[in-house]
């Protein structure tokens, strides 16, 4: 495998870096860099460190590293995780409040340390913050329980005090959105099955609209809805295929959608398979409205969702005499 980082990758503009990857030769992954300067979104670290992960001991390599910005790659502990020797040497400073470094979670216990860690970053007041953390952490427990990923999930964070963003990068290597959703819907292409599980009240535990109580098919459609509401992007990638909600114009009217397909978006296929899942979000946490509002909005259309799927369901239905 092989991947260039250029100097610059955020969700925005991370179409070239998905199409650099080369995966003909599965055993190795060769990195290569801008000579300059880099400056990346987390979940480009988290893909990295998600796929070193899967290979043997001295089967990643980075060219030269010569970029001024690669001791960022070092405190947020890639090379480390990657198994690889930098050769940079950085003085460390206490991250709490500004970023949480790559981190693997596999238990339950991985998954709260690390949804403590985050809560600092949030700089926000508990109301907020809680909604937040439930998503993130259904986001987690998600690969835990049905991605069947044998190094569970790559997670790092990133707060920039300029632009009061919170980055975040969840990735794993398991056995990916569409083989999740058939266990229970049908889906005959990855972006029809990322469609599906950024529908409300779709999971791949049962058939059932709306879900069970312990696993509802909310977590990615909340999150989508919070980044469309502050005008943030949000990707999910898996399979051959990437979904990428774009920023809505500004002033523009919000409206939330149950259908993912009609949100302001891009989608493609045929990019380098990933094996596995990778969500990648920007969240804005200016109190730009009613946070409340927000959530009413976003269980309204959950719900309208819900029903309107199960009616569906039953018109279509063909009983036999």
């Amino acid at each position: 495998m092989q991947c260039h980082i250029s100097n610059s990758v955020f969700i925005g503009n991370i179409d070239p870096f998905l199409a650099s990857f080369d995966m003909s030769d599965p055993s190795q992954l060769l990195i290569t860099t801008h000579d300059r300067w880099m400056s990346v979104h987390p979940v480009v670290l988290t893909m990295l460190a998600a796929k070193g992960l899967t290979l043997k001991k001295g089967a990643v390599h980075f060219d030269t590293v010569t970029a001024a910005s690669a001791g960022y790659f070092e405190r947020m502990r890639l090379f480390d995780m990657l198994g690889v020797e930098s050769g940079i040497t950085i003085t460390e400073s206490d991250p709490s409040g500004r970023f949480i470094p790559l981190t693997q979670v596999r238990t339950a216990d991985e998954q709260t340390r690390f949804i403590t860690d985050m809560m600092p970053l949030l700089h926000l007041e508990p109301s907020r913050a809680e909604a937040i953390r439930y998503v993130v952490s259904e986001l987690l427990r998600n690969v835990l329980e049905h991605s069947s990923s044998p190094q569970g999930a790559i997670v790092a964070a990133q707060y920039h005090k300029k632009s009061n963003i919170i980055r975040l990068g969840i990735t794993d290597t398991g056995v990916g959105i569409k083989q999740t959703i058939n266990r229970s819907h049908r889906a005959w292409s990855d972006v029809e099955a990322i469609r599906l599980a950024l529908t409300p009240g779709v999971t791949g535990t049962t058939p059932r609209e709306g879900g069970t109580r312990d696993n509802a098919g909310a977590g990615l459609f909340f999150i989508k809805s919070i980044a469309a509401n502050n005008r943030n992007f949000f990707m999910l990638y898996s399979g051959d295929a990437v979904y990428k909600l774009l920023k809505r114009p500004a002033h523009s009217t919000i409206r939330l959608y149950a259908d993912p397909s009609r949100d302001r978006h891009s989608e493609k296929s045929n990019l380098p398979y990933w094996q596995g899942t990778v969500v990648g979000i920007d969240l804005t946490l200016d109190d730009t409205g009613e946070f409340k509002t927000l959530l009413n909005a976003i269980n309204a259309t959950y719900s309208s969702a819900v029903r309107a799927r199960k009616k569906a369901r039953y018109k279509n239905a063909r009983f036999e005499p």
